[in-house]
């Protein structure tokens, strides 16, 4: 398998059950802040269409198609990478691609992907963004914007794993500015409560389906030991392992990550079971009590997600339904339209630098 991401060292350990550690790419949730439980909003969502680009590039569904078939193939870490980027983006201000906004030395301003929550997000995922919008402006020269590609990588990404095949609704503008204090509150963390889970997605227009839902992107992806090693030494303080954790899961994941002193590079993958294919297996791996980070595993704790994790871990059709209707919902939060927006000509440089 090739395309190892090139800012972990690669690592590859099997063990008893036939997990697969290695330097990889991470799936939506890793990291986040505490407070992502203060009531916000509900922000506007406008009004998209499946062709938009009809007349002035109507073929950018099949140039993001040909470029992310080439990630895929060559540098696997870019699917669940990209997806977990489109989530970044659209929770922290909307779809509007401000998380592709690279630092700049000595700048004034700290952009969003400055802040700690995502810095771990995966090179390749910017890179096959890059990529896509490079070959668009070949073709269709400042008329494709930033947040559209993305939008139409990640779903490319999901159907190559062998997920869903959605349309994706088009027309959202790039945005003008980048901050990294509006991240603080808008992105789940590792080990969140339902109770927070649940504000924070209502508080971007969701239902308590929709996160069940969205949170089966956990399908595919990997996640860093940092993310779940209290879970195994010391679960909320008690000096204990989390007694929800699968014995054998926990002996596994104790010989890859150590309470301490272990390699920053080693992950593990959310989906122990089927890693590398996006189907319904997660949802039956917290029936088993095998998932990975203490958030995933709370969604079968919790009473009032524990039937709609059943429900998708029955019924893979239902699965894939409820997934892309969530994906199109998480498409339109906070779209930037007319003046309000930019088409940038690169995806990681606003027009005016």
């Amino acid at each position: 398998m090739g395309g190892r991401s090139s800012f972990l060292r690669v690592a590859l350990l099997t063990f008893s059950l036939g997990f697969y550690f290695v330097s990889c790419c991470v799936g939506f949730v890793e990291g986040g802040y505490s407070n992502a439980t203060k009531r916000k909003r509900v922000p506007v969502r406008h009004q998209l269409s499946l062709d938009f680009y009809a007349n002035t590039c109507p073929h950018v569904d099949q140039l993001v198609a040909s470029v992310t078939a080439r990630r895929f193939r060559d540098s696997p870490a870019s699917g669940a990478a990209t997806i977990r980027l489109f989530f970044h983006d659209c929770f922290v201000e909307g779809c509007d691609a401000s998380i592709l906004i690279a630092p700049t030395t000595g700048g004034k301003v700290v952009v969003e992907r400055d802040v700690e929550d995502n810095k771990n997000l995966a090179p390749e995922a910017f890179e096959t963004v890059e990529m896509a919008k490079a070959l668009v402006e070949s073709k269709c020269p400042g008329m494709v914007t930033c947040a559209d590609i993305l939008a139409m990588a990640a779903r490319d990404f999901v159907r190559l794993a062998g997920g869903p095949n959605y349309g994706v609704k088009k027309g959202r503008k790039d945005s003008r500015v980048s901050m990294a204090g509006k991240v603080r509150g808008n992105l789940p963390r590792a080990n969140s409560t339902v109770d927070e889970l649940i504000r924070l997605f209502a508080a971007k227009g969701f239902r308590t389906e929709d996160l069940v839902a969205l949170s089966g992107a956990h399908t595919i992806g990997f996640s860093h030991c940092d993310q779940f090693v209290s879970r195994l030494y010391d679960f909320r303080g008690t000096g204990e392992p989390d007694p929800s954790i699968d014995l054998r899961l926990l002996k596994a994941l104790r010989m890859s990550c150590p309470r301490s002193g272990g390699n920053n590079d080693v992950v593990a993958p959310f989906d122990v079971q089927t890693p590398f294919s996006f189907d319904h297996m997660y949802y039956g791996n917290l029936e088993a009590k095998m998932g990975l980070l203490a958030t995933d595993q709370a969604l079968f704790l919790d009473p009032r997600t524990r039937p709609l994790v059943q429900g998708l871990g029955r019924d893979k059709v239902r699965f894939f339904d409820a997934f892309a209707a969530g994906m199109e919902k998480m498409g339109s939060i906070r779209v930037k339209k007319g003046k309000t927006g930019e088409i940038r000509k690169v995806c990681s440089k606003h027009l005016a630098a």
